[in-house]
């Protein structure tokens, strides 16, 4: 007898599922329902279809119904909603929109692949046409047609992440001033506060207001007709349109009806192999909860290649395959107008409220050699464990580079190595590409360093009490450098003055280190450990605790060396301006 499988919805998960299944089985039933109009397109793809950066339509469907129904030998049914799942008789109740008829099929095999949908809370005024979400082609046109239509001035975007983010890009592209709201302090909920700060500054830099910790209380129509966004603490935002991207959340209500277990963060709980509290039932893609593998327990991870890899292990387990998806490191980038933004595994704040023991260090390298054109530095923080240094999670935001950075960090995740392991991998090189010590290589030391007591660290959210307890802070920057820009209260002694000036450091006493990047700093560490002074460093140095206390070095963005330093156009006032810093062949560090 030939067995039916059923695939409830496309898209990543149940497309990657049904042309799998098919693969391994030319003779089963395969059918797949879909309540929209396209069964695979590239949603990823949607904001930059909005600013005409993808241009075409087409351009966004992976497959058409017709090619991959043909290709595939699957009876694809678009327009088609299912309504309800009967476990006993196994069934589903399906509404054809397309000529209003209800009817039911029958399965031995069901998928569940019905993805995320974006959240809209019932706040005041919500319903207004002008406000958009965006989750599907039809969705992007509708963006698509007001822009051309009514020419917006103004929009405001709610939510800084990814889909906020790359809204208030390609926005802002179109020449729409963009005003970003998000609830809590920082974008990027992925990133700790101070790497997101960096994203922050480039937002500004290109011209997006940010208003940060304030969310929306909302939404009305003024006298001019315009649209108008309400935040907390009552400031008002005019606006001619609004992108509501305050996140996702599991379409899970199907499988909860059904009586299927449903997790804590209210996605679809399945087990190793993918299958839910019903055996025959297979749940894939954004509505399902997965193992966090470096943190344990449940979690949502709503990406497009997780999708993927779940779609096909599904079905490799239902025909007989013994496999099973380990669960999830969260690995994503995004793009920031110029910025590279990536992560991998956890961040110190999850790391923190599990109680998880950790330690961290910066470094700022360059994406490939400095001698080359071209080369711009990364800021990267990594985190590993401090007993053995098995890497815990990595965050990374520069130019160029950050990709291939993350992915071998990713990698190195994935095979459960430590900080040592980076000190070891044999990376690509040349010249165009990366270093002789490649980035990954370089973060493997510093953190290798910290780990085996070759230095002893200290970071920026531990400054205020250094300061309050009047410890004795070292700056080993150039004199130029500091009268740029210093740690309140630091001395400034030079890296090449230090063996001349030993008499003005005390030795009964701990020297609190640092410089630009931390890569001086350690080295006048390592110079005054073996002279017998106690010393830390400040790990990614005073880049990273002016990213981490903005309130604090506020002037930071008007130093010429501040911005070729980091060579990321952040602080930048003009094109010209980086332009310099990004040609700029004068030596870092």
């Amino acid at each position: 007898m030939t067995e039916t499988i059923v695939v409830v919805g496309g898209v990543a998960g149940g497309a990657s599922f049904a042309a799998r299944a098919r693969r391994l089985n030319e003779s089963a039933t395969i059918v797949m329902f879909e309540r929209g109009e396209h069964i695979s397109f590239a949603n990823c793809g949607l904001p930059y279809f909005v600013s005409g950066e993808i241009e075409r339509r087409d351009k966004l469907l992976v497959e058409t119904t017709e090619r991959f129904a043909r290709r595939f030998h699957v009876d694809v049914r678009v327009r088609n909603e299912v309504l309800s799942i009967d476990r006993q008789e196994k069934t589903i109740e399906v509404l054809d929109h397309l000529t209003g008829r209800n009817y039911r099929q029958p399965y031995d095999k069901l998928v569940l692949s019905p993805g995320a949908e974006p959240v809209r809370p019932p706040l005041p005024g919500m319903d207004d046409p002008r406000i958009f979400s965006l989750r599907t082609i039809e969705d992007a046109e509708k963006i698509r047609g007001l822009v051309e239509q009514a020419d917006p001035q103004e929009a405001v975007v709610v939510g800084g992440g990814f889909i906020g983010l790359e809204m208030t890009e390609n926005l802002s592209h179109l020449g729409i001033h963009v005003t970003l709201v998000e609830m809590v302090d920082q974008v990027m909920p992925a990133l700790d506060r101070e790497m997101a700060e960096w994203i922050h500054q480039h937002l500004r830099l290109s011209g997006v207001e940010l208003v940060l910790g304030c969310p929306v209380e909302s939404f009305h129509e003024n006298g001019e007709h315009r649209l108008v966004v309400t935040v907390r603490g009552g400031r008002q935002i005019p606006c001619d349109m609004v992108i509501s991207a305050i996140g996702v959340r599991p379409e899970a209500e199907l499988a909860r009806r059904a009586g299927l277990e449903i997790g804590e963060r209210g996605g679809i709980r399945v087990n190793e192999h993918l299958q839910t509290t019903d055996e025959s039932v297979y749940a894939v893609g954004d509505a399902v909860e997965t193992e966090d593998r470096v943190l344990g327990g449940r979690r949502l991870m709503p990406l497009a290649g997780i999708a993927n890899k779940q779609g096909r292990l599904a079905a490799d387990h239902i025909f007989a395959k013994d496999v099973s998806f380990p669960g999830t490191f969260g690995t994503n980038i995004v793009r920031v107008f110029d910025l590279s933004v990536a992560s991998t595994g956890a961040n110190e704040r999850s790391l923190k409220s599990k109680g998880v023991a950790y330690r961290k260090s910066y470094t700022h390298p360059a994406s490939h050699a400095g001698y080359f054109p071209g080369a711009t530095p990364m800021v990267m923080k990594l985190l590993f464990s401090p007993k053995d240094g098995k890497i815990l999670g990595a965050q990374i935001v520069g130019i160029d580079g950050v990709d291939k950075r993350i992915d071998v960090l990713a990698t190195a995740l994935h095979g459960g190595m430590t900080v040592f392991d980076l000190t070891r991998l044999e990376l690509s090189y040349a010249p165009q590409y990366g270093t002789g010590k490649d980035a990954v290589n370089i973060a493997g030391y510093v953190a290798a360093n910290i780990v085996q007591g070759d230095v002893e660290v200290f970071h920026a959210d531990e400054l205020e009490r250094i300061i309050e307890k009047d410890e004795f802070l070292l700056d080993v920057c150039t004199v130029r450098e500091f009268r740029r820009g210093h740690i309140k209260g630091a001395v400034n002694i030079p890296i090449d003055d230090v063996r001349d000036r030993l008499n003005e450091l005390p030795k009964g006493q701990t020297l609190f280190v640092y410089c630009l990047t931390g890569i001086r700093s350690y080295y006048v560490c390592r110079i005054l450990k073996q002279l017998g002074y106690t010393v830390r460093n400040l790990s990614g140095g005073y880049m990273v605790y002016c990213a981490a206390s903005p309130a604090k070095c506020k002037e930071i963005p008007g130093l010429h060396r501040w911005k070729r330093i980091l060579a990321l156009e952040t602080f930048c006032s003009t094109p010209e301006e980086r332009n310099i810093v990004r040609n700029s062949k004068e030596s870092v560090d």
